[in-house]
């Protein structure tokens, strides 16, 4: 009775499409022997209707609450829903060991489904984040029974997120591994521990060597922290197996992506889109204004992902017709329909300038800018693209932009609104008395009342041989920012920041090359930026030149 009342509740405030029938029986804990012989523990949501087609979720994450409610959801709307805990999860057996095993244990499962009395020869999968990793797994081998994939939140590679701008995803690597602990331990356990503040994790997160990072935050050794700290440089073996982008052309079925543009994965699913979309594909792609655990993210995947089950496994006509929707950020934002992502821009060079000016025209004679990086008082990560949402997202950098570490260059205010849609990216002199540093880049939107909000951000780490030095010793730094779309108001103002980090974000440089782990030596060093016209520093910004009006959801 009250899953009933909790999906009509959801039906109604989601304004999601009436039930096709109320009538589900959950079979719950059904034991699914895979090749090796492990069980794998499956709920089953069976709709009182005849020849509906199944939908797959593989969850490390447990399967009551939000899943339950899913499931439901799905089932009145007509599906079999089949969710499943990964191995090592809640029940299931064997060693959760992420990635290793979702291949195998998905096409085993993918066998069961097909050995089932209501199996109808068609099956669609759902999912956000390591849900997500787990269809990329399967999806190439799935043949022509997969006819629907809803991708939220991930990517067919955790490879390059894990090691943005080649430096290590240190809070969401480690948050992931004390999230995923916390769930042996008892519930009342836990809320204590959130109701702290997490100081263990706090803790671990600003300790040295790394590799005691994961006892820190946990209590116990973390075997896949230890191997990702390990396994870090991108001819890594251990990844080969672990990936699954290399095959995403031999995706037949039509996938439905939805994103935020504050999320971990972001730049490695608009990867996965264009793959797609060079294959000859036609997927779907939703970017919001979500961070990684948002609220909102959930909403919007629920009625997107609905709607693109219905229309791929049922046949039923839905009303979204664009391929990409966006939402544009900034005052006023709203969202946009494109044909596709990204869509024609002009890139518009934002140069930097002596006294923190930043103007689109050409880089002027000037001393450099200069500041201390001391990895012993790194320069803190303030929102952006996290994996708790409460800390995730735009924020009001004044605080991080008063410290003497951070160097700042801001223009003038617009005259006129400037939307700015696609890739962003930054090239910056520097010149170190390190050979081993970081360079943090943050695009911000400072607002008539001097708020300087982040849009968008990238880091990329230095040693010696990975860029070249000129005689003077200066390194061009490319920097990949994430993608974005978002209008600047008139009035307000654009500005960059520069630093040599953002931790715990990123996991720190200790300026000596050491290995990742061990690291426990930190050197300090200064930096200089240079924007003269032999050096042109600059932010290079994607502009529309034609900007129609916004509209609502």
């Amino acid at each position: 009775m009250l899953d009933r009342l909790a999906t009509r509740v959801a039906t109604a405030v989601l304004r999601l499409p009436a039930a096709r029938t109320r009538r589900v029986t959950l079979t719950r804990d059904i034991p699914v022997r895979v090749r090796d012989g492990v069980l794998l523990r499956t709920d089953h949501y069976a709709p009182d209707l005849p020849g509906a087609p199944a939908v797959l979720i593989r969850t490390p994450y447990g399967r009551s609450g939000p899943m339950r409610l899913l499931g439901r959801l799905a089932a009145e709307r007509g599906f079999h829903v089949v969710i499943q805990s990964c191995r090592g999860t809640y029940g299931s057996g064997g060693v959760f060991e992420p990635l290793v095993h979702e291949r195998d244990d998905g096409l085993d499962t993918l066998d069961w489904l097909r050995r089932q009395r209501w199996w109808t020869g068609a099956f669609g999968m759902f999912g956000a984040s390591y849900q997500g990793f787990v269809q990329w797994a399967l999806a190439a081998d799935a043949g022509d029974d997969l006819r629907a994939m809803v991708a939220v939140v991930t990517a067919s590679a955790t490879r390059d997120s894990t090691y943005a701008g080649d430096s290590f995803a240190l809070d969401t690597v480690l948050t992931w591994a004390e999230l995923l602990q916390a769930q042996t331990v008892p519930w009342l356990a836990r809320q204590w521990e959130l109701k702290r503040g997490q100081p263990r994790l706090a803790a671990a997160l600003a300790h040295l060597p790394l590799a005691e990072a994961d006892r820190i935050a946990t209590g116990v050794r973390v075997p896949f922290f230890q191997e990702w700290l390990r396994h870090h440089t991108p001819a890594a073996d251990y990844w080969r197996t672990r990936v699954f982008d290399d095959r995403i052309a031999q995706v037949r079925a039509p996938v439905a992506m939805v994103s935020g543009w504050h999320d971990i994965f972001l730049p490695a699913q608009l990867r996965d889109f264009a793959a797609l979309r060079a294959a000859g594909a036609a997927p779907r792609l939703t970017v919001g204004p979500w961070t990684h655990g948002s609220p909102g993210l959930f909403v919007a995947a629920l009625r997107d992902g609905l709607d693109w089950l219905d229309e791929h496994l049922a046949g039923r006509p839905v009303a979204r017709t664009s391929p990409v929707r966006v939402h544009v950020g900034g005052a006023g934002g709203g969202w946009r329909d494109l044909p596709d992502w990204p869509p024609p821009a002009t890139p518009v060079r934002w140069h930097l300038h002596p006294a923190g000016a930043l103007a689109t025209e050409p880089a002027a004679p000037s001393a450099p800018d200069g500041f201390w990086y001391d990895p012993a008082d790194p320069t803190p990560s303030l929102g952006g693209p996290l994996l708790v949402a409460q800390r995730a997202g735009p924020v009001d950098n004044r605080p991080v932009e008063a410290r003497p570490d951070v160097l700042t260059w801001t223009s003038a205010p617009l005259a006129d609104p400037v939307e700015v849609a696609g890739p962003v990216r930054a090239e910056v002199h520097v010149r170190s008395e390190l050979s081993y540093l970081d360079v943090f880049v943050r695009l911000c939107d400072v607002d008539r009342r001097g708020r300087s909000w982040n849009v968008c951000d990238g880091l990329v780490r230095v040693e010696p041989g990975r860029y070249p030095t000129d005689p003077a010793g200066v390194v061009r730094v490319p920097v990949e920012l994430w993608p974005t779309a978002h209008r600047f108001a008139p009035g307000h103002r654009l500005r960059v920041q520069v630093s040599g980090g953002a931790h715990p974000r990123y996991a720190r440089n200790p300026g000596t090359g050491e290995p990742l782990g061990t690291a426990v030596t930190l050197r300090a060093g200064r930096r200089e930026i240079l924007h003269d016209p032999e050096h042109p520093s600059a932010i290079v910004l994607p502009v529309l030149s034609f900007v129609p009006p916004l509209r609502p959801r």
